[in-house]
């Protein structure tokens, strides 16, 4: 295992991360969790990633059992808040009372005293950023979170830019992660998002660098294998995230030919093509077998000259990048505006 710095900060991760979206909990149980974190942590895995969302909370559960026996100092644990975890309106948001109560009960159900890094979720339209900022810092302040990060601001990126000068200008602990979805199929990040990112010293955690297993290639020809996410409890997450569509089926079998002609794995180069990229700190990794755990390391040991990795990302293009005016349109239309004004 590899470590990279976490932002621009001095918390090395793992560059492989276990995370417990469906997993832990879920589509594995608290007894069955245990061996793959064990497993994980015996491979250099150092970073467990987690929210209270997940499962309805037995995510955490299932991970602050599986850690119990692990030593403290030598792992980092993240989880998230905001998502709704019960009914009324004050069990969701980023409001000042949600957070501290949010906090209290993952410490709760991981059995902890602090975690390492606190997430915000996802924006939360209904409080303002001022709020949510100020609470996240008295957090920090109380000892019980240590390093700060937010997921899926990636698709506000105003709102990001205004967090972290709003942290700048009061003198907070900054953001040292991003954790937004990124993978072959998704590299919407690299519009802009990235940039900022470099620009703010924050690291990306990144989910789905397989696309939910899309990246495989195990859905060929319209596969649904029996025990795949297709055919389990969480199958809607493919639909509704629109990564089992026939584009991306297509373009994942590309790169299966593409692999099997060089006796390498799909999954490992779908994710050393994530790790290719100097802004992202970690990938997230799901594993309900401990086989999976030892499958996905492989990733690390992926070499690749720059003109294959040119080829990787062509192939599994599944969008037509957008094309640049062309000089002598774009002074016509100046021209044009000019005349207008």
């Amino acid at each position: 295992m590899r470590y990279r710095p976490l932002g621009h900060s001095g918390l090395m991760v793992s560059e492989l991360s276990l995370g417990s979206w469906t997993t832990l909990g879920g589509s594995i149980g608290v007894d069955g969790s245990a061996p793959i974190v064990r497993r994980a942590f015996d491979l250099g895995v150092n970073l467990f990633d987690t929210a209270d969302v997940y499962v309805k909370g037995g995510a955490e559960e299932a991970l602050g059992a599986a850690i119990r026996d692990l030593p403290r100092g030598e792992i980092v644990v993240a989880t998230k808040c905001m998502g709704r975890v019960g009914e009324g309106p004050l069990m969701r948001g980023l409001s000042r009372k949600h957070m501290f109560d949010a906090l209290d009960a993952s410490l709760k159900r991981l059995k902890l005293d602090y975690v390492d890094l606190y997430q915000f979720h996802a924006p939360d339209d209904d409080t303002p950023i001022e709020e949510s900022l100020r609470a996240m810092e008295d957090l920090v302040r109380s000892g019980r979170v240590r390093y700060v990060g937010f997921s899926n601001f990636d698709h506000q990126p105003s709102l990001a830019a205004k967090a972290v000068a709003l942290q700048q200008r009061h003198e907070y602990l900054p953001f040292v992660s991003s954790q937004p979805r990124y993978n072959l199929l998704d590299r919407h990040v690299e519009q802009g998002h990235t940039a900022f990112c470099k620009k703010s010293c924050i690291g990306l955690i990144v989910y789905s660098p397989l696309a939910q297993g899309v990246l495989t290639n195990k859905y060929a020809g319209g596969a649904r294998p029996e025990g795949s996410r297709a055919t389990g409890t969480f199958a809607h997450f493919l639909e509704s995230q629109k990564a089992l569509t026939p584009e991306h089926v297509a373009a994942a079998e590309r790169l299966g030919v593409w692999c099997a002609e060089r006796g390498l794995a799909p999954a490992s180069v779908a994710l050393a093509w994530v790790l290719q990229n100097p802004q992202v700190s970690s990938a997230i990794i799901g594993a309900s077998r401990v086989e999976q755990l030892d499958e996905n390391v492989k990733a690390l040991d992926v070499k690749l000259s720059p003109a294959e990795w040119r080829e990787v990302s062509a192939l599994t293009q599944t969008e037509k990048p957008k094309a640049a005016k062309s000089a002598p349109k774009a002074a016509a239309k100046k021209k044009a505006t000019s005349k207008k004004r």
